[in-house]
């Protein structure tokens, strides 16, 4: 809620200041690092990232650097775990992996992605314009399935992104069942071309968690 305050505030202030205040909001990224949501996160900024040594010596990391930057202690710890290039440039082609055989969802402690998105209670208007779209599609058969196995389909927590094909099993093609977005942008961040183009739906639609 603080940044979408500071946001609403650097975009007001923008409005009034005319055409010349509207190319970029730089005020919002000062008033951001000024306020106290930025302070909160610099002090946890490596406890995700240590997960990438593992699930033992990541947690061993994450929670000494919690307890570091302690605020009753005042101290806070000088490094910083850097991710050097894009998430997209990680990816890697589908003949250096092995597949992952995941457990069938047992239905009370794990789901399916279709029950979560319901729980979930996506809404998006179906007269709509789709809010996901590929810029180039020529791109999507080469590199994206032929290349890297379709990982749209592993990544996105929705289903929003499907193959198809016909009945004899040919012809796969890329369905964007862009109703089910939960807009977390995990497309727009992961895709290998950076293909997939996310713009904001209409106002209102999306993810509703009425229990949060």
């Amino acid at each position: 809620m603080k940044t979408g305050m500071l946001a609403a505030e650097a975009a007001f202030a923008a409005l009034e200041a005319g055409p010349a205040g509207r190319e970029e909001l730089t005020a919002y990224r000062q008033a951001f690092r000024r306020s106290r949501v930025h302070r909160e996160l610099h002090r946890v900024r490596n406890v995700k990232p240590g997960l990438k040594w593992g699930l033992w010596l990541g947690m061993l990391h994450g929670g000494l650097h919690m307890w570091l930057n302690d605020l009753r202690l005042g101290f806070l710890a000088p490094w910083t775990l850097r991710h050097h290039g894009a998430d997209f440039q990680a990816l890697r082609p589908t003949e250096r992996c092995s597949p992952i055989i995941y457990p069938k969802p047992d239905g009370q402690l794990t789901f399916d992605r279709l029950s979560s998105v319901f729980i979930s209670n996506t809404h998006h208007e179906e007269d709509q314009p789709c809010h996901l779209v590929l810029r180039d599609p020529s791109k999507w058969l080469p590199v994206n399935f032929e290349r890297y196995g379709a990982p749209e389909q592993r990544y996105c927590p929705a289903g929003v992104y499907e193959v198809v094909r016909d009945v004899d099993g040919s012809n796969p093609r890329l369905q964007i069942n862009a109703q089910n977005c939960v807009h977390c942008k995990a497309c727009d961040i992961k895709d290998p071309t950076e293909n997939i183009d996310w713009v904001p739906p209409e106002g209102g639609g999306g993810p509703n968690y009425s229990g949060m």
